[in-house]
């Protein structure tokens, strides 16, 4: 689902030393959480995690530890660690700093040089033919996947190690709100219309313009899910962005 996401194994954990333990299982279990089979207000048993992986528990409680301070996880005294509920300040917090971060991977990618420039664009052309096939067929959930790689793509061609790793950290607090429901268009078309538009701003090297598209588009998918939020008791859905 998501671009940087790779699988883990538990079978990567077979002789690996202690000291290296840790990190293999956190991947996993962020695997588990990013893919939804872990769902957010679900507790995790550290004792099954131990178990599955065939390693103490010692490792999973560091795993835990480095999940809870990545935003991801919580810990509740007495009660034990759970995948975290977004609230909805922190929801507008994060697609602030989302436009911030986009914005600023806009105004890199239509700076690059003409070669690298075209070979970017190779590759967002290529994901905007997917995401028009994808809502073609009303499959959101591909056109989601397809849409963070969009992102991700353009995150990645300004070559910024902090960049990168911010703005992985915060869609992934974001994708937590996005997992019980894959099934809503909150704004599609809308999507893939600002979506060409930013690839031509690309293609014609005009960083001030791509910047303005890319953070108007991350502002226009939090006001959709603004003006489209249920009520308290109901599970909100994340828009397309």
């Amino acid at each position: 689902m998501l671009p940087w996401f790779t699988e883990s194994s538990a079978d990567r954990l077979v002789d690996v030393r202690d000291t290296s333990l840790a990190k293999l299982v956190r991947d996993d279990m962020l695997a588990l959480i990013l893919k939804g089979e872990l769902v957010p207000g679900q507790r995790i048993n550290e004792p099954d995690v131990a178990s599955r992986l065939q390693v103490s528990r010692v490792p999973v409680r560091e795993a835990l530890r480095e999940l809870e301070s990545s935003g991801l996880v919580v810990s509740r005294k007495h009660s034990g660690v759970f995948v975290r509920h977004l609230q909805a300040t922190e929801i507008r917090d994060l697609y602030q700093m989302r436009g911030l971060l986009d914005g600023f991977a806009g105004r890199c990618a239509a700076s690059l040089p003409d070669g690298e420039r075209q070979a970017l664009l190779t590759l967002l052309g290529k994901s905007v033919d997917a995401m028009l096939e994808a809502a073609g067929r009303h499959d959101v959930q591909r056109y989601y996947g397809e849409n963070l790689h969009f992102h991700w793509v353009i995150v990645e061609s300004a070559g910024n190690g902090q960049l990168i790793d911010s703005y992985r950290g915060i869609v992934q607090k974001l994708h937590l709100s996005r997992l019980k429901n894959l099934s809503q268009d909150l704004g599609m078309q809308a999507s893939m219309d600002e979506h060409v538009e930013i690839v031509r701003a690309i293609r014609d090297g005009d960083p001030l313009r791509c910047e303005a598209l890319m953070a108007h588009h991350v502002g226009g998918a939090y006001a959709r899910l603004r003006d489209a939020a249920p009520p308290p008791s109901q599970e909100t859905a994340l828009p397309l962005a």
